[in-house]
């Protein structure tokens, strides 16, 4: 078929280049089939070239800035250009840091708000098993200054009967084991890290210095683990110091003058007496030696003794924190002898030490410090236990596996 004419020309393209002169060769793609295979191309293209530009828009440093540099910088408020890096890790939030000595306080504060003093009994004595200080159940050492706050805020500290407290890994290593469930309390150690002193002299020797650092363990009461020997409170004979006339043994070798008379229980620094009621004045003989053992720690402050600041008059900040620290060593002190600890002290006293306390968050851990060296110097007047602490501190001493110090 021959095409001569522009209509039979345009006849012959319609009908598919039935003629020779218009036929296209079988091994090339038409007209049509090339614009379909273009037009998929660029949808292809068109698809990549959004997704580049998401993945270049989200990889630009700032999109406040589009003449940025390679690294990335961005302009601060004054016009400044200021390099990216390690602008993510700014924006970033780290993990909040426990603070440990906030923890404490708040616990604290939050028992004395109700009218409580949480380092206090409030138990008879006489029903236990045995009001022993908190010892540790693997080594047999008692806990010292927060910690005995803290372990005697427990819900089973002595009350259970069992004084005892250990690490779940203390009483894994002893083929002991923590029920399933059971939560144990919060303790604290320091941990002294040395570090270089960038301050030191050149000159000098020292070139580091230690920082000490709080940490927290958790410790579980002997009720709570199973497998543990059966608790046996020491008898008389094991633990003289817990005898009726304990008391007077430990105020009579110590020294201080004692007047008897009057209504009032106190300690004068300015004549270094103590004053007080007597005996009959109390409901019972262990209430008269719990006071005594009371302002026997005030007369340890004395600046010939720890040197306390005792200079504050009745009602002030220095006389109710001297409070605060009595009435935590008292406690100590009584707990070990087996005397009651709830001692009556100002109601203003209370309102004081949570305001205090709330100010300053290390005040607790001071306050606790200075108690348990007041209770050290008072109990070590009894002879009984002045050797027992001494055979126990040459135990200390010969371990080698004991990096932390009590926070005491």
């Amino acid at each position: 078929m021959d095409c001569s004419s522009r209509d039979a020309e345009r006849m012959c393209r319609l009908i598919g280049g039935a003629c020779r002169k218009y036929r296209q060769p079988k091994n090339k793609q038409t007209d049509s089939a090339k614009r379909r295979s273009r037009m998929r191309v660029r949808r292809r293209k068109g698809k990549g070239a959004r997704a580049r530009s998401r993945r270049e828009r989200r990889a630009r440093p700032c999109p406040g800035r589009r003449d940025a540099g390679r690294r990335g910088s961005f302009r601060d408020q004054n016009g400044k250009d200021e390099p990216m890096s390690g602008f993510k890790k700014s924006q970033a939030r780290a993990p909040a840091r426990r603070d440990h000595y906030r923890e404490v306080t708040d616990r604290i504060v939050a028992a004395l708000e109700q009218g409580v003093a949480p380092w206090r009994r409030p138990w008879n004595p006489d029903k236990a098993a045995g009001p022993l200080s908190p010892i540790n159940a693997t080594t047999g050492r008692r806990y010292r200054g927060i910690n005995v706050l803290l372990l005697g805020m427990s819900r089973f500290s002595f009350a259970s009967g069992d004084p005892r407290f250990c690490s779940y890994k203390q009483a894994k290593d002893r083929g002991w084991q923590v029920r399933a469930g059971e939560k144990g309390a919060t303790i604290y150690f320091y941990k002294s890290l040395c570090v270089e002193d960038r301050d030191a002299p050149a000159d000098g020797e020292e070139h580091t210095r230690n920082i000490p650092l709080l940490r927290s363990f958790t410790v579980f009461n002997g009720s709570q683990i199973d497998g543990i020997p059966e608790f046996v409170p020491p008898t008389i004979e094991e633990a003289p110091w817990r005898r009726f006339e304990a008391a007077d043994i430990i105020l009579r070798n110590s020294g201080a003058v004692v007047r008897i008379g009057g209504d009032q229980a106190f300690y004068s620094p300015s004549t270094d007496h103590i004053q007080l009621p007597m005996e009959r004045a109390f409901s019972s003989p262990e209430a008269y030696a719990a006071v005594q053992m009371h302002e026997l720690t005030h007369f340890s402050g004395a600046k010939n003794r720890l040197n306390r600041d005792l200079s504050g008059r009745f009602g002030s900040a220095k006389y109710a924190f001297e409070e605060l620290v009595a009435d935590l060593s008292s406690c100590m002190i009584n707990t070990e002898l087996g005397l009651p600890t709830d001692i009556e002290n100002h109601a203003s006293y209370l309102s004081f030490w949570i305001e205090r306390l709330k100010s300053d968050k290390r005040e607790i851990f001071r306050a606790a410090a200075a108690a348990q060296k007041a209770a050290d110097y008072c109990l070590a007047f009894h002879p009984d236990f002045a050797e027992s602490r001494s055979d126990s501190d040459e135990q200390d001493a010969s371990d080698s596996d004991a990096p932390l110090v009590e926070a005491a």
